[in-house]
């Protein structure tokens, strides 16, 4: 079968057979024209995906997919800004772990098998996905965050009481075999008692914080193609990958409006 021309290709498995991680480097032109190099890693032992950037603010944002646990984390780690006076504090840490649907990405091992033929070029990606919107109505206690994924607590580590998740999601989790006590690692927030943040004046009272980022490139699916074999009957193959850009907005409770300084709409 001829090759296709794509950019990315999957390449053979004999070439990775012996590999269990692999390393893809990517340069991402953002909505205001700077370029963000995105690292995205594959274990397929461990069948983990994780994606980490740093946005041109200093913010760096950590995903973490885990497929065996069918949930997806994502680390942020936002940096004070010197005009509010908290500068000589340690950046903020928040860590929202959602339920992972295996379609929104590439499995792991699809992900392992990815070669680029240009590694310096910038990337964009084929489709804008529709934003995403999730209130996070609970908190996850740091110390039983190893029932939802054995990953979350050295992911969120450093997060404290930051780490966020949705009651729906934990009752999904909680109806496969062995989990039946993840309501016990969570509590709940009622973030409509809230206000949001910007309507609230003193910076240390609680309110509703928005936290939003954009993912601007990804591999959000495979492409197949048609072929004929050695018999000269027509195939289906794997030929290239789908990239996709994803927005996501978290509604979180902030304890206290200091720590959601940058939401001001």
């Amino acid at each position: 079968m001829d090759a296709l021309p794509h950019t990315f290709l999957l390449a053979s498995f004999v070439f990775f057979i012996h590999q269990t991680t692999s390393q893809l480097v990517v340069n991402v032109k953002n909505r205001g024209g700077d370029v963000v190099i995105e690292t995205i890693q594959a274990n397929t032992s461990n069948d983990v995906v994780q994606l980490e950037f740093q946005n041109t603010d200093g913010t760096i944002v950590h995903q973490l997919i885990d497929y065996k646990s069918e949930a997806q984390i994502f680390r942020a780690h936002v940096l004070w800004e010197e005009e509010q006076g908290f500068s000589q504090y340690k950046p903020q840490v928040l860590c929202f772990v959602t339920r992972f649907n295996k379609n929104e990405f590439i499995s792991a091992d699809a992900m392992s098998k990815l070669r680029q033929k240009n590694p310096t070029a910038i990337r964009q990606p084929e489709e804008e996905r529709p934003p995403e919107l999730h209130t996070m109505d609970t908190q996850v206690f740091q110390d039983r965050g190893g029932l939802i994924s054995p990953y979350l607590t050295n992911t969120c580590s450093d997060s404290g009481d930051t780490i966020y998740t949705k009651e729906s999601d934990i009752r999904l989790w909680a109806r496969a075999p062995g989990r039946d006590g993840l309501m016990g690692t969570v509590q709940r927030l009622y973030p409509t008692k809230y206000q949001h943040c910007h309507q609230v004046e003193d910076v240390t009272k609680p309110c509703l914080c928005t936290y939003s980022l954009t993912v601007g490139w990804y591999p959000c699916g495979l492409k197949y193609c048609r072929g004929k074999d050695s018999t000269g009957k027509y195939v289906s193959y794997r030929c290239g990958i789908k990239t996709c850009k994803r927005h996501l907005s978290f509604d979180f409770v902030s304890k206290q409006k200091m720590f959601c300084m940058w939401d001001e709409t």
